[in-house]
């Protein structure tokens, strides 16, 4: 695993910007490489460490899987003397305990799409909380999400156990390349680095009342593959768009079994925002078809277990 570090010169924190933890998520890593060109002799204070492909194996592989069959975004802290995913684990949790604040940039990948995000854990320090809060909302993306704090295996459990303020991104997936996916994360982390004191540029964050933000700390709630899980093995048909608001027991979408000639209807869940939806059209039975935040209008929503 390859990173950069710029570095100002001038005592300040060390931001640690992540991408490619899967390896069909491009966007993020198209971003790294516009910082790369745009942040030496602009970074006025501390030093930003960049990796623009966490997990190699994967981005070969064009999966969010490693070659070795892992999700590197479930085997951190990784092993220094395993598979080539555990390595690469192993690599980047080091790099992040060694770090003042983390930012991990995703993508739906090809099998989902997902409405602009920054999310966090809900850390059980108020301190770093009340960090993670205030990165989120710089990036300036439409969605909020906080979910509860105990999942292992993550990077930003990693940070969690390190007491280094992190968060994740998630905007766009599918296929093809979405370039105002590429814009917002780096236009959010250069707003990221003028909160912090680190470049010259003023620093602008819209009202968070004008924002979905959900804090959710049920039990998996920040976890999308269990979200809506589909009903029969098939093709696919959405009928709800992101961003949408949808009642509980609407229409999300069906099911076409063209073998069977069988067709199963889909029905939301619960009432609110949709933020997750299947790109990758075949199915199988239990893959999450999507997902929705229990929020009917812009500003903060607390849900406890």
């Amino acid at each position: 695993m390859n990173y950069k570090k710029i570095t100002s010169g001038a005592e300040g924190p060390d931001v640690l910007l992540t991408a490619g933890v899967h390896g069909d998520e491009y966007e993020p890593m198209l971003a790294t490489l516009e910082l790369l060109a745009e942040l030496p002799g602009k970074l006025t204070r501390g030093t930003v460490t960049i990796v623009s492909i966490v997990n190699e194996g994967a981005y070969e592989s064009a999966a969010r899987y490693g070659t070795d069959g892992l999700d590197l975004a479930r085997i951190c802290p990784g092993n220094e003397l395993g598979t080539s995913s555990e390595t690469a684990a192993a690599e980047i949790s080091k790099l992040i305990e060694s770090s003042d604040y983390l930012v991990d940039m995703h993508t739906g990948g090809v099998m989902y799409d997902i409405a602009p995000l920054a999310g966090y854990m809900l850390h059980p320090s108020t301190d770093i909380l009340e960090k993670q809060r205030k990165m989120a909302g710089s990036f300036n993306l439409p969605i909020i999400w906080g979910t509860e704090h105990r999942p292992d295996g993550r990077t930003l459990s990693v940070a969690r156990d390190a007491g280094v303020p992190a968060i994740y991104l998630e905007y766009g997936g599918g296929t093809g390349i979405r370039g105002k996916v590429t814009e917002a994360y780096k236009s959010g982390f250069l707003n990221l680095l003028a909160s912090l004191g680190m470049v010259e540029a003023q620093s602008v964050t819209e009202p968070l009342e004008n924002r979905f933000w959900v804090e959710d700390y049920r039990y998996n709630s920040g976890y999308l593959q269990g979200k809506m899980p589909s009903p029969a093995d098939g093709i696919f048909i959405a009928e709800v768009t992101l961003g949408e608001m949808v009642e509980k027991g609407q229409r999300w979408g069906k099911i076409v079994d063209v073998l069977e000639g069988t067709v199963v209807e889909v029905f939301a869940d619960m009432a609110g925002l949709a933020f997750l939806q299947r790109a990758l059209v075949k199915v199988k039975k239990g893959d999450a078809l999507g997902g929705i935040l229990p929020i009917e209008k812009p500003g903060k929503t607390v849900i406890y277990e």
